[in-house]
């Protein structure tokens, strides 16, 4: 199939792709999304399965009435629908959350007191929600980046020998979502496993892109705990996975403690019942997790390895078109061998990030993602922000953060796209007095504080 056939038919999967909306003139223009990243478009076929199976939704494992049992029956054989789409081992517990970052939160109340080995290895890349769970249970180190802000495996190993055995977790993010860089996760959980680790990878930006394979548990490649969202993977209503092994949940007290999650209850004492219903008290999120199976079942007859050459295509040609525009610099863009996911982040000399999002959206239309991406530290490392400065900014609210804008595709994106996009970016490069000054109230709103009206500050 010819990329224009495969990008039409893309599009046309994909829900929303030629919405119309204002720009700042008054004309209305198709929107553009290139915020992905953050959250994806639902796909047409999950749109009408919800549809479909509604008239025959009913509670989950509440009662004997045929809807429920229907429903019921459903819910549990997603999880099987789950493992085969990452691979995952059938001894694996396969648990619904809200999103990625209930998962990593839960998974860091279940590992906590369960042994000696208290230290954990995240990474400077990491997404705060990768960050944050862990340091207020486990002792806490970071594995440094090299120059060009990729993972440093020697670090890596480095920090494995000198803890001797005692590093209980790495957690790593199967891609950033700053840079776009894939991970070498085979090679990390090698190493992790060597000295007597486990290995956690947040996939929110990695499962969406690309095949994934958590590999067999007598395999040294084996993904110990894998978590994911299903809105980055174009399926709404809030349905989040992890996985891993059943153990870890039978010995933990769960978060959350409630109706569905027990056996018999009394007063005195509870009986829990197994993973991964333990971990899933109140009632579950049916329609999420129809949402995600559809959207599993679409993208792999779609093939994901196709998925992802398309959206490499894509994010090429984007960088080759940034990488031509005067003031732009691109943060760890690396070079077209190494494998990545389609986002990158730039910035633009001599205009704030919030000023170049605005533009973006009220001149095309075009939807980015501008700020810190909720992971501060690795920003702040890429643009070689200070302890001080940081310490500057938390205590001054009158002055502007730092950060980047960023661009991220999904499959249904195009090439037109991009170019109406470099074309606006170029010519706000040559124009950047006049923007600045067209737009300098984003940054004047910015600093009085008023980030309820003007969320970009």
């Amino acid at each position: 199939m010819s990329y224009h056939k495969r990008n039409s038919y893309f599009r046309s999967l994909v829900a929303g792709t030629e919405t119309k909306i204002p720009l700042a003139n008054g004309k209305y223009v198709t929107a553009i999304n290139f915020d992905n990243a953050a959250t994806t478009p639902p796909l047409c076929s999950i749109l009408k399965e919800i549809a479909q199976f509604s008239p025959w939704y009913a509670s989950v494992h509440r009662g004997k009435g045929y809807k429920s049992i229907l429903t019921s029956e459903y819910y549990e054989n997603s999880r099987d629908v789950v493992r085969k789409f990452v691979k995952a081992d059938k001894s694996d517990a396969v648990i619904f959350t809200k999103n990625t970052t209930e998962s990593i939160n839960m998974l860091a109340y279940a590992l906590v007191n369960q042994s000696e080995q208290q230290v954990v290895l995240s990474t400077y890349m990491e997404h705060l929600a990768n960050d944050m769970p862990w340091r207020d249970k486990f002792m806490l180190d970071y594995i440094t980046l090299t120059k060009s802000g990729r993972l440093s495996l020697q670090d890596l190993e480095s920090k494995l020998q000198a803890y001797e055995n005692r590093v209980k977790l790495v957690t790593v993010a199967g891609a950033s979502n700053v840079t776009g860089y894939v991970n070498p996760i085979n090679k990390i959980a090698r190493l992790a496993h060597q000295y007597g680790a486990k290995i956690l990878v947040d996939g929110a930006q990695w499962v969406p892109h690309m095949p994934v394979d958590m590999k067999p548990v007598n395999s040294p490649e084996h993904i110990d705990y894998l978590v994911f969202s299903a809105h980055k993977m174009y399926a709404p209503f809030g349905t989040g996975v992890l996985i891993g092994p059943k153990e870890t949940f039978e010995k933990a007290v769960p978060v959350y403690q409630g109706g569905g999650a027990v056996g018999l209850v009394s007063h005195q004492t509870i009986e829990w019942d197994n993973p991964p219903a333990k971990y899933e008290a109140g009632t579950p999120n049916m329609m999420g997790v129809l949402a995600l199976t559809t959207a599993m079942d679409t993208l792999s007859k779609l093939d994901l390895n196709i998925i992802y050459q398309h959206e490499r295509e894509l994010i090429g040609y984007a960088i080759n078109g940034l990488s031509t525009i005067p003031g732009i610099t691109l943060y760890s863009m690396g070079n077209n061998s190494e494998e990545r996911v389609s986002l990158i982040s730039f910035a633009l000399e001599g205009l704030h990030h919030s000023q170049i999002a605005e533009i973006l959206s009220q001149e095309a239309g075009i939807a980015v993602r501008n700020g810190l991406f909720c992971a501060h530290p690795y920003v702040a490392s890429l643009l070689n922000v200070s302890t001080e400065e940081i310490n500057y900014y938390q205590t001054h609210e009158d002055k502007t953060i730092p950060g980047l804008v960023r661009i991220s595709f999904g499959l249904y994106n195009t090439m037109r796209e991009i170019d109406v996009f470099l074309n606006l970016l170029s010519h706000i490069a040559t124009q950047r007095q006049y923007y600045a000054r067209k737009y300098g109230y984003v940054i004047a709103r910015c600093n009085t504080g008023q980030t309820k009206e003007y969320p970009y500050c």
